[in-house]
């Protein structure tokens, strides 16, 4: 079954899918390690991974060859960020097919000006509604796979208010969108009166500080979103471990211990697959 095909199979589901944000191998692995069933590959992760603020710097390129590590990574469904779609409908088009080949099972593509800004900042610009919902149509004529899924994401709500990101919503929704990401509601009232007037299923972004209250998964559920994408669960907790750790070696010259004691280099490599390779090289090598 492809990874397209998987993840519409888990979003027809009785419960809501959670996608925990990674934004490489590494953290793919840890995903689906932890017993996830997809994962979400986050733009604001991707670009800090690459020394960058969340402020659209990354070409479309560079974010696809990264959702192909990730891809390559896990077996898990893949949901990658593809921002803006990098330029026109021809961009677009070609932009659909990279993430495509790249082994993904969805992208969402949104109404921001580029280079865009993380949802949750200020000052954002949208594009006009045509040329998003344009944006959607070229998207989806593009799909080779029918399976492939493409989200339609709208910054609208703090630029021109909650009933035009509505509108937008729905007219993706019309232009061929299997998904909406309407980013940003401020207020819970808002966020539960997404699933009721949107005419398809709808993503919830968790970003705690953000513009958006927070709720628990069950009452997201409740209200009616189908998908809760996670996008700063694990940078959240990296950088102030790197942080200490970093701290402590400075400090103490020398590495900081394993406060459940050390754990063996080859343990740590065999999270990341060692022992799938190590039967390649003696099967191949030792005949």
């Amino acid at each position: 079954m492809s990874a397209a095909k998987t993840l519409r199979a888990l979003l027809a589901r009785s419960d809501m899918l959670v996608a925990p944000g990674g934004y490489d191998g590494m953290t793919a692995r840890l995903i689906e390690q932890a017993g996830f069933s997809a994962i979400y590959m986050t733009g604001a992760g991707t670009a800090a991974a690459h020394g960058f603020p969340d402020y659209g710097l990354l070409t479309g390129s560079e974010m696809a060859d990264n959702a192909a590590y990730m891809a390559a990574a896990t077996s898990l469904p893949i949901i990658a960020d593809a921002d803006t779609g990098y330029g026109n409908e021809l961009n677009v088009t070609r932009t659909v097919r990279d993430f495509e080949r790249a082994g993904v099972a969805a992208i969402h593509i949104e109404d921001q000006v580029a280079p865009k800004k993380c949802g949750h900042l200020d000052d954002k610009q949208i594009i006009p509604s045509d040329m998003f919902v344009g944006k959607i149509a070229a998207a989806v004529a593009a799909k080779r796979d029918p399976d492939f899924m493409i989200i339609g994401r709208t910054d609208a709500r703090a630029v021109a208010g909650f009933d035009e990101a509505v509108a937008r919503a729905n007219a993706a929704l019309e232009a061929g969108a299997d998904m909406i990401f309407l980013e940003a509601t401020q207020t819970i009232e808002e966020m539960a009166a997404v699933p009721a007037r949107v005419n398809g299923p709808c993503l919830l972004n968790v970003v705690p500080g953000g513009k958006t209250p927070s709720v628990t998964y069950d009452e997201a559920e409740a209200m009616g979103y189908r998908l809760a994408i996670c996008p700063g669960v694990l940078l959240r907790a990296v950088v102030p471990a790197i942080d200490e750790a970093l701290a402590a070696l400075k400090r103490d010259r020398l590495q900081m211990a394993n406060p459940d004691g050390d754990v063996p280099v080859a343990e740590s490599f065999r999270r990341f697959g060692a022992g799938e390779w190590d039967v390649l090289r003696r099967t191949y090598a030792e005949g």
